[in-house]
């Protein structure tokens, strides 16, 4: 790249196209829309680009404030690039989607583009300072979009939201102050070589004492809310179903991601050994919101919150596969090693394919308010196959996608991580093998009662998806296909940095 900073004009083109968008007025959505589109070219000549050892590359890397441990330190490698590039075709998606917003649009696609720039930041900062910052701007345009275009319940929702990730924020702050204060560092490929050579702890005990326990669950508190994972999952269905469709595609394809990519990232390479000793409780955590998030999937009339406990049941997969491989292995287990590995794997394309899938169902659920008037309960519909054979021909497959079908890309992940996790937990993969049978009980309830039966009266002439819909949709489907026929498009990128990661963390 020649020293070209381009995660620097990444995470800065989204700032720029929202100044403008601000002050475009009926405009905004179409520099939104090049904004994103330029976003994810950025986004896919960085995935291009990484190193092929799996190491972190495209560093950046400025003096800030070095007596307070801040740096300017960006880089990624195969998970963060994959994030990246999830995360430019999420907003790209629900830019797309937000064609009717005419309160305010540019103030609207402004925020929606100060988002995209808060993930950015967060998927390629490695000083914590600089991520802190990332990730809680992320926060303030959501609560924003929540509040102004929300549903009728839309305060409340966007205030709890708020609430548990500041509370989450707050966990994590304190955590990395007593982590700085020990070490001198916010650093997270420092922290990460201390605690892979098993100094870190030392460190931070000889300063504050017998607090490494109480410091990682912390941590893991921060980034359960943002998961989420049982039992703070709760502000979730409401942020959902009250956001409009467009920005609950950003919460779902997206934000849910930063806490995982978080676990991945800072979790477990500081606080292995002690995630180790939690491996137990945590997985019994990450068991119940597999089942528990689709049994409450399977006990909704909206689809809206249908999709929104799906979502807690999948992300319930990536918490599955992390915690089970949170586990002490030989040097020659060659065949736990090889279960972390495809666990671990699992987890990166679970992330990417529920943002993909995730975002395109609550699409299509716009599509379906806007046709209908607002309805979107599952008994509000009927027999759309007749009137919109291709609406529901493209929904099916984002929704067998979601199901887990073998050949579409929702099945690739899942069946690593239960690979990976039959060898390192059989029991809890045993328990969470319920949640995929629920699921599949709850895709197939949603597409019989939208699809099947007869057309109710309001939608007696229900238009079919229009050229410009079918366009746009084309690629993501597409894509499905694509990454569930050939996985290794993305595994072959990513495997090299499971490899790396798993060689520096310590349990």
């Amino acid at each position: 790249m020649s020293g070209l900073p381009i995660l620097t004009l990444l995470t800065v083109l989204p700032l720029v196209g929202a100044a403008i968008a601000l002050w475009s007025g009926k405009h905004a959505r179409a520099v939104a829309l090049l904004t994103t589109l330029a976003s994810l070219a950025l986004a896919l000549v960085v995935f291009a680009n990484l190193p092929a050892n799996g190491s972190i590359g495209l560093v950046e890397r400025a003096v800030w404030a070095p007596s307070l441990g801040i740096e300017y330190h960006l880089g990624v490698d195969g998970l963060g690039a994959l994030m990246l590039v999830l995360s430019a075709i999420v907003t790209l998606m629900s830019v797309d989607a937000a064609h009717r917003v005419h309160h305010q649009p540019g103030l609207y696609f402004g925020l929606v583009l100060l988002l995209e720039s808060g993930l950015f930041g967060s998927f390629t900062a490695l000083n914590f300072f600089h991520w802190f910052l990332f990730w809680e701007l992320s926060l303030i345009p959501a609560f924003f979009l929540i509040k102004l275009w929300g549903g009728e319940r839309r305060g409340p929702a966007a205030t709890q939201f708020f609430v548990y990730t500041m509370a989450g924020s707050v966990a994590l702050l304190v955590a990395f102050l007593a982590v700085f204060l020990s070490t001198g560092s916010m650093d997270f490929p420092h922290l990460t070589l201390l605690a892979s050579t098993g100094e870190l702890e030392p460190m931070i005990t000889a300063h504050l004492g017998p607090v490494m326990l109480w410091l990682a669950i912390g941590v893991l508190a921060g980034f359960a809310v943002k998961v989420p994972m049982f039992p703070f999952h709760t502000w979730l269905p409401a942020a959902y179903a009250e956001a409009p469709s467009p920005v609950t595609m950003l919460l779902t394809g997206a934000m849910s991601k930063m806490g995982v990519y978080g676990l991945l990232r800072i979790a477990i390479p500081l606080f292995g050994p002690q995630i180790a000793q939690l491996r137990t409780p945590l997985l019994v955590l990450a068991v119940a919101t597999v089942v528990m998030g689709a049994w409450a999937a399977a006990a909704q009339k909206d689809l809206k919150r249908v999709f929104a406990y799906s979502s807690v049941n999948h992300l319930g997969y990536c918490l599955l596969g992390i915690f089970a491989l949170a586990i002490p292995v030989a040097v020659g287990d060659k065949a736990a090693l090889a279960s972390q590995a495809a666990a671990l794997n699992g987890v990166i394309l679970q992330m990417f394919n529920h943002g993909l899938t995730a975002a395109t169902l609550f699409w299509f659920v716009a599509m379906l308010q806007t046709r209908t008037g607002g309805h979107r309960g599952i008994d509000n519909f009927g027999g759309l196959r007749k009137p919109a054979p291709v609406l529901a021909g493209l929904m099916g497959i984002a929704l067998f996608s979601s199901l887990g079908l073998p050949g579409l890309n929702g099945f690739v992940g899942e069946f690593l991580i239960f690979r990976g996790v039959f060898s390192l937990a059989w029991v809890a993969a045993t328990v969470s093998l319920l949640g995929l049978l629920v699921t599949a009980a709850v895709i197939l309830t949603v597409i019989q009662k939208v699809f099947w039966g007869p057309v109710p009266e309001h939608c007696v002439g229900f238009p079919d998806l229009h050229h410009g819909e079918r366009m746009a949709l084309a690629p993501v489907i597409g894509l499905m296909l694509l990454i569930g026929l050939v996985p290794q498009l993305i595994v072959q990128s990513v495997n090299p940095t499971v490899t790396n990661l798993l060689a520096h963390w310590r349990f």
